[in-house]
């Protein structure tokens, strides 16, 4: 695809975008299943392939996974997996459940439409479905204990100094 038809390809959805605000807001979604045996969480999205493409919202297929689909699938697989370590090494009985995160991208901000629109997620929520039968007040400490040593949380809450560096090929 060249610069051309990328530009006609997204010019419908400026137009749309810049009429109805809200139009341009989507919200994504990722989920993880607890359930089965060790420290593991099955991940899945709304797009089953790995490769990396553009949200249809911008213009891509939906054939592809979006860095938004992978921002929250790297969410929900790394609070899942925390969560089955921390309630192992705390005795804590969980015999299944699930991790979703669900976020909101307001994609003016990403196609330029408008200048004081965000350009990435003006909102991610996370929620854990646990099935165990323990005290609410053990549940509390797993989830803050979760949220505490979950390095994607952490992350987001608190992002870190980030160096680029670009080399070309000249």
């Amino acid at each position: 695809m060249d610069a051309e038809s990328l530009r006609a390809l997204q010019a419908p959805l400026k137009e749309k975008y810049k009429a109805d605000s809200q139009s341009a807001v989507v919200t994504l979604k990722a989920q993880g299943d607890l359930s089965g045996e060790g420290l593991a969480c099955k991940v899945s999205t709304s797009r089953a392939l790995i490769e990396a493409g553009l949200h249809p919202a911008t213009g891509g297929s939906g054939m592809q996974a979006c860095s938004g689909d992978m921002l929250l699938e790297a969410l929900v697989a790394c609070a899942g997996v925390t969560l089955k370590a921390v309630a192992t090494s705390i005795d804590f009985r969980l015999s299944g459940g699930a991790v979703r995160a669900e976020g909101d991208l307001d994609f003016r901000g990403t196609l330029g439409v408008a200048k004081d629109a965000a350009v990435g997620f003006t909102d991610i929520r996370l929620y854990f479905d646990l099935d165990s039968d323990e005290p609410q007040e053990r549940i509390d400490a797993l989830t803050k204990l979760t949220e505490r040593y979950c390095v994607v949380f952490q992350t987001l809450a608190k992002p870190p100094k980030i160096a680029l560096t670009v080399k070309t090929g000249k």
